[in-house]
């Protein structure tokens, strides 16, 4: 689900946390060493989001927040912020030239540039906590 998230409203909050989960708290973010991701450049999108990019030749960029239960996948427009709500279910990670985020029938690739090098404490991060959110609720087709 993507939502338009340039101003904060409550109905999208809620939204948000009963996807994925609350926030972290400030300890748990301290404990974890930080819980989102630098900004990186967009390289490439599924078809269907690519409505959600700067139509002209300038670069996207796009970053990423941990939840709970899943991640928040922030693509900025412009002046308009739109937010990918993925549950750690639907959620797919692939390193193939940069890091490509599937779910949803969707996909966002990422350059592999420098900040995608200083991003490998994060996406380390990221793929414990998939594992974790797998031994505790097995998919149908991990079983």
């Amino acid at each position: 689900m993507i939502l338009e998230t340039t101003y904060s409203s409550k109905e999208n909050k809620k939204i948000i946390n009963d996807l994925v989960g609350k926030p972290f708290s400030l300890i748990q973010s301290f404990k974890m060493k930080g819980i989102g991701s630098k900004r990186m450049i967009i390289d490439d999108v599924s078809p269907n989001l690519s409505k959600y990019l700067n139509s002209v030749s300038d670069l996207s960029y796009g970053s990423i927040e941990l939840r709970p239960n899943g991640i928040l996948l922030a693509i900025n427009k412009g002046l308009r912020n739109f937010t990918w709500i993925i549950p750690y279910y639907q959620f797919y990670m692939y390193k193939t030239n940069g890091v490509s985020i599937h779910a949803q029938g969707k996909f966002v690739h990422f350059k592999n540039n420098r900040t995608h090098k200083e991003n490998k404490s994060f996406f380390d991060k990221l793929t414990h906590l998939k594992a974790d959110y797998d031994i505790r609720f097995p998919h149908v087709d991990s079983i």
